[in-house]
């Protein structure tokens, strides 16, 4: 007799090699399924053509004189573009920052020192502040002022007096020439 041993099935057969593969396959595909289902409910989440159409802006600068400045809107809010004179310039480089309500230097506020680029709502209660046009009270500081409470802004959009916690916010913005800028 031969001593030839016959190998003993271990119990991984065809049926349970497909078995495997078929709750593999069942379980990618409903990965993928609900990954189908969710993608719209996502995708929703993003915010909606005409919201990133006002995300950013490009502003002309070109019209704007010395000393004159104009508002434009973005997100919904006012923005103050003043193109300031050398007396304007110099009466916010003047102030001694330590002694500000929200100490913050003209250079850190200014990408350019003749453009001062503004959010114009007033930190208090979020009203616009005055000083945009020739005609308007600028407040005690030569800037803007909020006549609903009283809050005097200087040259660089700081606080000088009133109730307003912090200075005029200063938006993300950047020159892509000499006379034009984007905001956002």
């Amino acid at each position: 007799m031969s001593d030839t041993t016959q190998s003993e099935p271990t119990g991984h057969g065809d049926g349970e090699d497909r078995r495997d593969f078929l709750v593999l396959a069942a379980g990618a595909m409903t990965v993928v399924g609900a990954g189908a289902l969710a993608w719209p409910f996502i995708d929703s989440m993003n915010p909606s053509a005409d919201t990133l159409a006002i995300s950013t802006i490009e502003i002309d600068l070109a019209p704007v004189v010395e000393g004159q400045a104009i508002t434009v809107m973005w997100r919904g809010s006012p923005v103050f573009v003043r193109h300031r004179t050398e007396a304007e310039i110099e009466q916010a480089r003047s102030v001694e920052v330590a002694e500000l309500p929200d100490p913050e230097a003209d250079g850190e506020r200014a990408e350019r020192p003749e453009w001062m680029v503004l959010v114009g709502v007033c930190t208090h209660l979020g009203c616009v502040p005055q000083g945009q046009r020739p005609t308007d009270l600028r407040g005690s500081f030569g800037g803007w002022f909020c006549s609903c409470h009283g809050s005097h802004y200087d040259t660089s959009g700081r606080i000088r007096r009133g109730p307003a916690p912090t200075n005029l916010v200063v938006p993300p913005y950047e020159f892509l020439a000499d006379d034009r800028i984007r905001v956002g």
